[in-house]
Parts: C-alpha cells; sequence; structure tokens
C-alpha cells in the first residue's frame, strides 16, 4: 500500500507541491478512494516524521522522472542521442519547476542539522541520471572511460538543471551548450571533479535564494 500511495502521490505534486498533503491526499485517487485524506499521524506511519516524508515523496517523483528520459515510441525511429535523453529528462521538471528548488533543499539539508548544506544527495541525484542516460543509449565503456562518460553527462544535465531553475525558457540551448563544453575540454577525472563542484555551489546559492535554508 505505501508504493501504491506514493505512485498515487506523484501526480499530485503539480498541484499540491513536494508536500504532507500530496502524501495525504494519494488515498482520494485509490481504486475504492478513501472519503477523506489521510490524517497526520497515519501520513507519519507510513512515509516518516516530519520532512521525512517529504524527502520519500521527492525521491520517488526523482525516480519517476528518470522513467520519462525514455523515448517515446515517436521517438523511436531514430537512434537517441544524449542530448534526446536529458532533454526528456528536463522536460519532466517543467510541470513542478516553481516546487524543485524547495525540493533539493529539502534533499540537500541533513535531518542532524550538520552540515548546513549535504552535497551527497545532489550529486546522487545527477549521477543516477547519468547512469540511464547510459543504459537507454547502450554504453559499453569500460575502465576509466565508463567513469569519464558518466561524469561528462552528469556535469551537463547538472548545470543544465541548475539553468532551468533560473532561466526556464533557455533550459534546452544552455544543454546544447553545456554538453558541448564538456565533451571539448581535456575530459580528464578531475577536470570534471571542478565543474561538478562549480555545479554544487551554485546550486547550493540557488537554493539559499529561496529562502528555504538560512
Amino acid at each position: 500500500l505505501r508504493n501504491q500511495l506514493l505512485q498515487l502521490a506523484v501526480p499530485l505534486v503539480k498541484t499540491h507541491g513536494f508536500t504532507r498533503e500530496a502524501l495525504a491526499r494519494s488515498v482520494l485517487s485509490l481504486p475504492v478512494p478513501h472519503e477523506r485524506p489521510l490524517s497526520d499521524p497515519a501520513v507519519s506511519s507510513l512515509f516518516g516524521n516530519g520532512d521525512e516524508a517529504r524527502r520519500t515523496l521527492v525521491d520517488c517523483w526523482l525516480d519517476h522522472a528518470r522513467e520519462q528520459m525514455k523515448p517515446t515510441p515517436a521517438e523511436s525511429t531514430t537512434p537517441a542521442s544524449v542530448r534526446d535523453v536529458l532533454a526528456n529528462r528536463l522536460r519532466a521538471n517543467e510541470p513542478v519547476l516553481q516546487y524543485l528548488p524547495e525540493a533539493f533543499a529539502l534533499l540537500a539539508s541533513p535531518s542532524s542539522g550538520f552540515p548546513p548544506l549535504d552535497p551527497v544527495p545532489g550529486l546522487k541525484h545527477i549521477s543516477k541520471v547519468a547512469d540511464e542516460a547510459c543504459y537507454i543509449l547502450g554504453d559499453t565503456s569500460v575502465g576509466p572511460a565508463w567513469y569519464r562518460r558518466r561524469a561528462t553527462i552528469a556535469a551537463a544535465y547538472g548545470a543544465a538543471e541548475l539553468h532551468q531553475l533560473t532561466s526556464p525558457s533557455t533550459a534546452y540551448h544552455f544543454l546544447d551548450h553545456a554538453l558541448n563544453a564538456t565533451q571539448n575540454v581535456d575530459t580528464s577525472i578531475s577536470e570534471l571533479g571542478l565543474f561538478g563542484q562549480y555545479v554544487w555551489r551554485s546550486w547550493a546559492g540557488i537554493i539559499k535564494s529561496t529562502g528555504v535554508l538560512p
């Protein structure tokens, strides 16, 4: 039931954000709907206390968004490019774009409160996007090329998503720029790591600018 309710809560994010209310209202979409939303104690019991429930919803939404990277039947007539699958992933952000800075802030703020911003969830997010892109594209890289390929895609996607949060209308043009930039430099792991650090610092700046975190 928990997983079913999470899946039913995902479409509600468009109207209710990454909130406990979205989780509570998920039972209204069951095949046999409940008469009223879940109580707050029930939400806590199923999904976690306080913001932990919201983080659970964010993680489920991110999993769902990665599924949107696959080419549609109409797109499958020609081989997909890395640009195609990353653009599909950016497109999945559009219905909930206004809620994403707060969602990322939730992921980046540890329950313990220390450190103030934890980069690990954000890095995992873009790494999973890169892994999914490589799977869809049938990437067969091995050894250092395997890591370099994923680091390049993760860095490009992270930069494009960051840009999308502040300038949605130019996100796809910026994706093209980011892919060219990461592919044209001498893509050593150390240089891609520096680029990733730049993306993280900028991403953290956007999170703080929302006022969600001090």
